[in-house]
């Protein structure tokens, strides 16, 4: 999901929620205590250099609840963001504190935001020898009129 799909859905909400993979909810007092541009610059097994950014935003759980925050707060911080950190649309990624910090991906299901679970990926899989996925063949496709039968002595 791209900061503007996420600003639009926003502005016809009532109140933000954010739901784990799992399918519970992050609690209703949490804070989005950053909001911000991450670019990863890097080089892949293949030896190519590759840069990748992001909008980041941290959620987090204090001992305030009473807070809630609003859909406009929200975007009134993310208007800020974009402005002050010259941020364009990009994808969004959300840390979350669970056993350890978690990077999770974006979803809206037209209630909450979803929070989905992302995946680590080889980006040069020709280069360092990782073979593609092979094909999946059904049994019943293959041409048995000139295959081995038991007892035919062929194999």
């Amino acid at each position: 999901m791209t900061l503007s799909e996420v600003k639009n859905k926003l502005e016809n909400l009532e109140q933000i929620g954010f739901q784990l993979p799992n399918g519970t909810l992050v609690p209703s007092h949490f804070h989005v205590t950053e909001v911000g541009k991450i670019t990863k610059h890097f080089i892949d097994c293949g030896g190519t250099v590759r840069q990748e950014e992001v909008v980041n935003f941290q959620l987090w759980n204090a001992n305030d609840y009473d807070h809630r925050l609003h859909p406009e707060k929200l975007l009134h911080i993310i208007e800020l963001s974009e402005k002050t950190l010259e941020i364009g649309d990009l994808e969004i990624e959300v840390e979350y504190q669970d056993t350890t910090i978690g990077k999770y991906g974006l979803d809206f299901d037209g209630t909450n935001f979803l929070l989905t679970t992302k995946q680590t990926d080889c980006l040069a899989k020709d280069n360092c020898g990782i073979p593609e996925e092979k094909p999946k063949i059904k049994f019943s496709e293959f041409n048995t009129a000139n295959s081995c039968t038991p007892g035919s002595g062929c194999c």
